[in-house]
């Protein structure tokens, strides 16, 4: 096995401040005595191949140097391999946007996780598999259906040369054409389809999105389980008199909330929808989702 690290650099990621901090950041890795194979990539997509690759190569230890968006791509890069083989570790340099996954652990960011990787701690993580079609797709995160990924969908589309402010707008624009759907469910062995219409569901693995967003307080990346947050259905001004407390977790006690928890979750969706995976906005007829216990190791 080849021991050392295989680190995938995003230089897009954070609207170019990868690229710009990111040879620094591996300077301090490398200082740490810790061996790296380096790979930029230049499109989207292209972590996930160059992952796939230095799996097959014998490296089973991975840095991503950029958001949430280049770990998915690596994640997606070594599963499903991974489960028929030797359990790869992951590293995050958060030089990008979101980077929500690390602060579940930590606030420190960068520091935390060179300090983490001198000492050689790692922690065993879930996985969540997504099935849609004939095709996986794996994360770390969550899976939003509803008016985050609305938002999100328009804002990519229309408003994201703004940054944070383009998502502002996304978000009062979403308000104005406000809508509440079903999207059918069951969690676990439950007979009845769940039919009824939210403002949003979210089945996450970790409790922050989007950075500082803590949509799943209860969440715990290690026990086995998805955890499933609710919404249902209510009015514009109340929303936006809500969507203060989606960065504090406590809208989990809102009356038209709820959460459960399970380990495999089937959807009988009729077509595709938007879908927020790790914060990647894609068009799924999403068929189950299912826990896939201690399947990664994560150096947090």
């Amino acid at each position: 096995m080849n021991a050392r690290f295989f680190a995938v650099v995003n230089p897009a990621a954070g609207g170019g401040r990868c690229g710009k901090l990111a040879p620094a950041a591996l300077d301090r890795v490398r200082q740490s005595g810790i061996e790296l194979e380096v790979a930029t990539t230049s499109r989207a997509g292209e972590a996930t191949t160059l992952a796939r690759d230095a799996y097959s190569r014998g490296f089973r230890n991975f840095l991503a140097a950029g958001g949430d968006g280049t770990s998915f791509e690596i994640v997606n890069g070594l599963f499903p391999q991974a489960l028929g083989g030797e359990k790869p570790a992951l590293g995050f340099l958060p030089l990008g946007t979101g980077n929500s996954f690390l602060r579940d652990f930590t606030s420190r960011g960068f520091e935390h996780t060179l300090e983490t990787l001198r000492s050689g701690a790692r922690r065993p993580c879930d996985l969540i598999r997504l099935r849609h079609g004939g095709c996986e797709i794996y994360f770390l995160n969550l899976l939003s259906l509803g008016f985050p990924a609305d938002v999100g969908e328009l804002t990519n589309r229309r408003f994201k040369r703004w940054g944070e402010f383009g998502y502002i707008l996304g978000v009062l624009a979403r308000l104005a054409g406000l809508r509440h759907r079903a999207f059918p469910h069951r969690l676990d062995n439950e007979i009845e389809w769940d039919r009824h219409r939210y403002l949003f569901l979210a089945f996450s693995n970790t409790k922050f999105t989007g950075g500082k967003m803590m949509i799943a307080p209860n969440a715990d990346p290690a026990d086995g389980r998805i955890e499933c947050v609710r919404w249902q259905p209510v009015g514009r001004l109340r929303l936006l008199w809500l969507f203060p407390r989606l960065f504090t977790g406590t809208h989990i006690r809102h009356p038209r909330a709820s959460r459960a928890s399970a380990q495999r979750v089937e959807l009988d969706l009729e077509q595709p929808v938007n879908a927020m995976v790790d914060g990647e906005i894609l068009s799924l007829k999403i068929r189950s989702l299912e826990i896939l216990p201690s399947a990664l190791d994560v150096i947090v």
